[in-house]
């Protein structure tokens, strides 16, 4: 990615902003990186997803983020599980 998210993160590296609409390019940098924390060809549940981003934003609303990785494409479900979108996890 191009786009750099360290305006966007904490001492600790989690994302603490989401950016603006105008900023796409910067989304994308960080939904890219939050994708690199799930593994390829494992699944995970709801819980897992929701602790695996706790660990790495301050954001409180996990459901906006969630939906915006899976409209990315960075992230898949079958509605019980989660998968990286570019590998598909068995299960």
């Amino acid at each position: 990615m191009t786009k750099s998210i360290h305006d966007f993160q904490d001492e600790h590296g989690r994302i603490t902003t989401w950016p603006s609409k105008r900023r796409t390019a910067h989304q994308q940098a960080i939904l890219h990186y939050l994708r690199g924390l799930f593994e390829l060809g494992v699944s995970y549940n709801q819980g897992e997803v929701e602790q695996i981003l706790a660990d790495h934003t301050t954001f409180s609303d996990d459901v906006n983020i969630i939906s915006e990785l899976l409209e990315g494409d960075y992230l898949s479900t079958d509605g019980e599980i989660y998968w990286r979108a570019d590998g598909r996890a068995g299960k």
